[in-house]
């Protein structure tokens, strides 16, 4: 950042290594220059004649960026149509005002989150944090796909200021607290193992949050299960299929991803089993000279004993795999007037 108004001064050296040797940076200078750089591209507005100055600072946490910043004058910082042309990288930030009372807004909700409390924003849309005067505020930037939390639950907890008076903000809120008071000092891995437990705890307060939210509309839920759907399908021989593989894949936690399929009369686990069963009985019934053995056409899709595979098929079509097999073949062969092709039931 370039000196201005006679008062920006940028310093940028090495405290306690960071992340994979990332020196911890330290500006003082303008704010907004600052926030744009190492937390979301923002604009700035003030009450005054010209941007207002500060004191911000960088740690280093692994993946997960603390910036402190601390502001003498009122200010607004923005993140709106021009500054959004800009990347943010997917990523989310968690607030925590030191002292003063912050204005957060985004998502169509205002708050004022004071001292001692949190909020959640969305760095990926619009947002804007105002400081009416001076103020020292805390802002804990972590990427999206650590979370792995859904757009639709994310969007519903933003912008809300949280009393830790209990459940995962009253543990989450002095961690962070204390992880500032000392981050300048903690060795590079210690700092890339609490940024793990940041990410994690912050992922249990959305959950935490979102517990008692309502299933999302079928305009929001709808496009997600017939992605995971699709994902099955092409999925299905894999042994490894599961609902924790999928949530992982679809970047959402197990119990949203099971709160997607209420509606849908079917858990995920037995859309898996029945897709697979399906597939097998589609492959079983076709005729030819050589036909796969049943454990061959079992293992194909996913299934991890022929004896498993076979009390499945027996519960979706009333017949073991040989008999229904056998049936179906002399059937299609008698119904073209021809013997029936010859079958391997091994």
């Amino acid at each position: 950042m370039s000196a201005r108004r006679g008062t920006a001064v940028t310093t940028e050296a090495a405290g306690a290594a960071g992340a994979a040797g990332t020196p911890n940076l330290d500006a003082s200078g303008e704010v907004a220059d600052a926030v744009s750089r190492w937390l979301a591209p923002v604009v700035e507005t003030t009450r005054g004649d010209g941007p207002a100055t500060g004191h911000v600072t960088l740690h280093h946490l692994g993946y997960v960026r603390l910036v402190a910043c601390e502001t003498g004058a009122p200010s607004r910082l923005t993140r709106g149509r021009r500054s959004l042309a800009q990347d943010a990288g997917d990523a989310v930030a968690v607030l925590v005002p030191l002292d003063g009372t912050v204005r957060l807004a985004q998502d169509g909700r205002g708050a004022s989150v004071e001292s001692g409390q949190l909020a959640l924003i969305d760095l990926r849309r619009a947002f804007s944090v105002e400081q009416p005067g001076r103020s020292r505020v805390l802002f804990f930037r972590l990427p999206v796909h650590a979370l792995r939390v859904p757009a639709v639950p994310l969007r519903s907890v933003t912008a809300r200021a949280l009393v830790p008076a209990g459940g995962v903000a009253a543990l989450l809120a002095p961690f962070l607290l204390r992880l500032n008071a000392s981050a300048a000092r903690m060795p590079a891995a210690v700092g890339e193992r609490m940024g793990g437990i940041v990410t994690e705890m912050v992922a249990a307060l959305v959950d935490e949050l979102t517990e008692d939210a309502d299933t999302p509309t079928e305009t929001a839920r709808r496009p997600l299960v017939d992605e995971v759907r699709r994902y099955i399908d092409r999925h299905l021989g894999d042994p490894a299929l599961s609902a924790e593989r999928i949530a992982e894949a679809h970047l959402v936690s197990v119990r949203y991803l099971h709160r997607l399929f209420e509606a849908e009369g079917i858990t995920v686990g037995r859309l898996i089993q029945r897709r697979r069963v399906e597939q097998c009985a589609r492959e079983l019934s076709r005729r030819g000279r050589v036909s796969p053995s049943i454990s061959v056409v079992a293992a194909r899709w996913g299934f991890r004993s022929a004896a498993h595979f076979s009390r499945a098929f027996k519960a979706a079509y009333g017949h073991a795999p040989r008999q229904w097999r056998r049936r179906t073949v002399t059937e299609a062969a008698g119904n073209e007037g021809v013997g029936a092709a010859s079958v391997e039931d091994v």
